[in-house]
């Protein structure tokens, strides 16, 4: 980001003073829009450290001011000290803040302190002031450090006056941090020590990881992402590898491959769900019914002989009940190969794994034989994963025949080959080099899932809701993920990319699961709500390909 506001300063001739009052602007009209637009006799403090977040702040002050609302201003050192940018906004609060109208005897409706010690912020913080919003513009994107000595007490205090607004049940000052919440490392998912919580953070240009990856994440609130004036190429010429998907990233999958007028069930694409075995059973149910609510054309589930009489029952009626041969464990056997190519030969995609059980050795090498021998794009889930860790080297996934992987965070350690119970340091890094290494999709579940194309690319998935913690729900995912690629695969050759449609089912996923958590809450949802859900999802992104 540094580098980008560099070259638009520098190679499209917009001085650097300017971004800073676009930043200020775009924050203005975020908490505007937060306070129904009227600023009126608001009041605001804003916190500003030395930097240029700072002078954002300050910048902000005087927006917010010209608005209606009464703006006090606190930085942390002194006017003379600061550089820059953030100095000329500095000097134009102060000069505005001395001003006296008319006789001299009444305020300009916006004050500047500079604080230089605790002993002077502890004053400052003990005044009372009701204040109706609160700017955190202390740190932005540079800080590495956890904050310390006056910093630290700021913090602090903007704790316990939240938790104070909390436990009172009235209304409270509205928290806002500029680019990011004072405290956290902007690269790093992890906080560095004492971090400001805002309930709103306006970020310019774009995320950054702190702002969308847990547990950093938590302590933004509502993220607004505010155009301040980079050419957009210069954004997408960023060598950044990571991505957070939007719906109109789902939205245009969803109108490239919408249900054309004439189109039949084989132009919608032939899932083929192998899963399921006598203790689990439930586990193909939801995959298949969640492939089939996907809107492929036909989904086939594939499970052992003796398992078929428990999920038939439970299956949409338009889903396909086929036996397997069964090992004595009631698992898939190892004379199964045969019936999958067989029923393969008709499908689009193929997911395999959940409630397969992976304990026996036969089943293991029935997953690898599955998966080496492929003639469609495969999603591996659960059991399928089991089987194939550590990853063997050998098995690659291609453009044309992908391998979509979908772990918990636990799977996927084991198929790095490393203990499954040391948790992962960077989350976003780990899967995208497992994902590059073998030319893998890889979709890392967990708040905030995380999809990794083969290329290295990491998308952040933002739907979803803690209420998807529940069994069922990774089951119905692999389907939905089938399903999206059954589509994808089924439509001409220039709509089969297996990485836009996993994102898009992943998004949409989540969308659902944000969808019937609404209706049900989160204590009561359950993956089959998800389900039932996954229609609202696409029509509220595509309401004109959905409708008849």
């Amino acid at each position: 980001m540094r580098e980008i506001d560099r070259l638009t300063t520098e190679q499209y001739a917009t001085p650097s003073i300017l971004l800073m009052e676009a930043a200020a602007s775009a924050s203005a009209r975020a908490i505007a829009a937060r306070l129904s637009s009227d600023l009126t006799h608001k009041t605001v403090r804003v916190l500003c450290g030395r930097g240029n977040n700072g002078g954002d702040g300050a910048a902000l002050a005087r927006a917010l001011w010209m608005m209606g609302a009464r703006a006090d201003v606190v930085l942390f050192g002194r006017a003379d000290e600061t550089r820059g940018d953030a100095r000329t906004n500095f000097e134009m609060v102060r000069r505005l803040a001395s001003f006296r109208a008319g006789s001299g005897e009444r305020p300009s409706g916006l004050s500047f302190v500079e604080c230089e010690t605790a002993a002077r912020w502890e004053e400052i913080s003990s005044a009372h002031h009701g204040y109706d919003v609160v700017v955190d513009a202390l740190f932005g994107t540079g800080l590495t450090r956890p904050l310390e000595g006056v910093h630290r007490e700021a913090a602090e205090h903007l704790a316990l006056m939240r938790e104070a607004r909390d436990n009172s049940g009235r209304p409270g000052p509205l928290f806002v941090s500029l680019d990011i919440p004072s405290g956290l490392n902007a690269d790093s998912a992890d906080p560095l020590g004492e971090t400001v919580r805002a309930d709103l953070t306006v970020t310019f240009t774009a995320p950054k990881p702190a702002n969308v990856l847990p547990p950093a994440s938590h302590f933004g609130g509502e993220l607004v992402v505010a155009d301040i004036g980079s050419p957009p190429s210069l954004v997408d010429a960023a060598p950044s590898k990571l991505f957070l998907t939007e719906a109109d990233d789902a939205r245009a999958w969803l109108e490239r491959t919408r249900y054309a007028p004439g189109s039949h069930k084989y132009a919608h694409g032939h899932a083929l769900v192998v899963a399921g075995s006598f203790h689990y059973s439930g586990a193909a149910v939801l995959c298949a019914n969640g492939a089939m609510r996907s809107g492929a054309g036909l989904v086939t589930v594939a499970t052992p002989a003796t398992t078929r009489d428990a999920v038939a029952p439970r299956l949409l009626p338009e889903v396909i009940a086929v036996a397997l041969p069964e090992s004595d464990e009631g698992a898939v056997g190892p004379h199964s190969a045969p019936k999958i190519f067989e029923l393969a030969e008709r499908a689009t995609a193929l997911a395999i794994g959940p409630g397969l059980t992976s304990s026996s050795e036969e089943t293991r090498a029935l997953v690898r034989e599955v998966v080496a021998r492929r003639r469609t794009p495969v999603v591996i889930d659960a059991d399928g994963l089991n089987a194939l860790a550590p990853w063997p080297s050998e098995l690659r996934g291609s453009r044309e025949l992908p391998l979509v992987l979908t772990p918990h965070e636990g799977e996927l350690r084991r198929l790095v080959g490393a203990d499954a119970r040391a948790p992962l340091a960077d989350r976003a890094r780990a899967v995208g080099e497992f994902a590059a290494a073998h030319e893998l999709i890889v979709v890392l579940k967990g708040e905030r899932a995380l999809v990794a194309a083969p290329d290295g690319r990491v998308f952040v998935n933002p739907t979803g809701n803690a209420g998807l913690g529940r069994a069922g729900s990774g089951d119905t995912l692999t389907g939905v993920v089938a399903g999206f690629l059954a589509q994808a695969f089924a439509a001409s050759a220039g709509e089969r990319d297996a990485v836009e449609a996993t994102v898009a089912a992943v998004y949409v996923a989540g969308l659902a699961g944000d969808s019937a958590a609404r209706e049900r809450g989160l204590r009561a949802l359950t993956a089959s709500d998800v389900r039932e859900h996954l229609g609202a999802a696409m029509r509220a992104l595509d309401p004109k390909g959905e409708r008849p």
